[in-house]
Parts: C-alpha cells; structure tokens; sequence
C-alpha cells in the first residue's frame, strides 16, 4: 500500500487523462502565480526593462516549482491531479521525496523548453508560435507509447510514476 494514499492504485491513466489534467494544471498555475506576480508588479512599478522580464520569468520558475514539488511530496497530488484521480509515486509506491520532485520538475520543462528554443531560432510569434509549442506537447505525449509502463519520458528518468487511483465509493446517506 502506498505511504500517504489510503487507496490503491487501479493502474496507469490514459495519456488523454492526463494531458486533460495538464490543461486544468495550466489553469491552476495562473492562480498559483497571481499572488506573487501582483506583489512584484507592484515592487517594479510594471516596468518592461529587459532585467526586470527575465526577474518575472525567474519568478514564475521559483514559484510554480515551490508549488509542484510541495504537493508532489506531500500526497503525491496537484489539484488536478485529485480531480482526474492521478496520483504521482515511486515504483514500489512510496511517497516522492523531494529530491526526486525538483528532477522531475525540471524535466517537465521538457515539454516546452525545446519548442520554445524552436520559436526563439525561427522568430516565430502567435500562432505560429502557438503551433510549434502545441507539436512539442504533443510530441513528448508521444513518448508514452515508448515506454513499456506507459509512463511518460520525464517520470522514466525521474524514476516515478504516473498511477489511477479508482473512484470514490459513493457515501448512502444516512436514514433519518
């Protein structure tokens, strides 16, 4: 039985769950990065001095990291990731230490970080832009389907895995 999870997992989620999940993923790190985006926008007074832009890109690095690892080594699981019933773990299903959090987080830039050293070269902008870093997603879903776990190529590396967790039995209410 994992460490910190009551419930066993029933087996590896779909690549579709889980780049659903990505997507609600996307939308919580908007809200984790609101906070401290207003408070630094207020420190610099909005400026757009290219310092200044990479302090934001550092910013949002920090943060969304301090968050990922937090809850990959608390419960192994984002919002989201509670929502789709994914849970992160180690092999034998123990809880993620957070030496092992940080690698995967940093590996997970890996889904963007070369298409966007693609749009950089190129100068590609919008929708071009836009194509290119969706062709990376894409192209590093992929990778699950080399994998003989289905696991996605940055839990390999990591040495993690992705699991789903069954649904919650439904609670009878209680006659009166």
């Amino acid at each position: 039985m994992p460490a910190n999870n009551l419930t066993a997992p029933v087996g590896v989620p779909a690549i579709g769950r889980r780049l659903i999940s990505m997507v609600y993923e996307l939308l919580l790190g908007f809200a984790v990065l609101f906070l401290p985006f207003l408070v630094f926008e207020m420190l610099v007074k909005a400026s757009h001095a290219p310092a200044v832009e990479h302090m934001r890109q550092a910013l949002a690095f920090l943060v969304l990291g301090a968050y990922f690892i937090h809850q990959w080594t608390r419960k192994g699981q984002t919002l989201a990731m509670q929502t789709w019933r994914i849970r992160l773990q180690m092999p034998d299903g123990a809880a993620v230490p957070p030496r092992v959090a940080t690698l995967r987080y940093l590996l997970c830039w890996l889904w963007v970080l070369p298409a966007a050293a693609v749009c950089l070269a190129f100068d590609l902008h919008r929708w071009q832009a836009i194509g290119v870093l969706a062709a990376g997603v894409v192209a590093w879903s992929l990778t699950a389907l080399l994998d003989r776990d289905r696991q996605f190529l940055h839990d390999r590396i990591a040495g993690t895995r992705l699991v789903q967790l069954p649904k919650p039995e439904k609670r009878v209410k209680a006659a009166a």
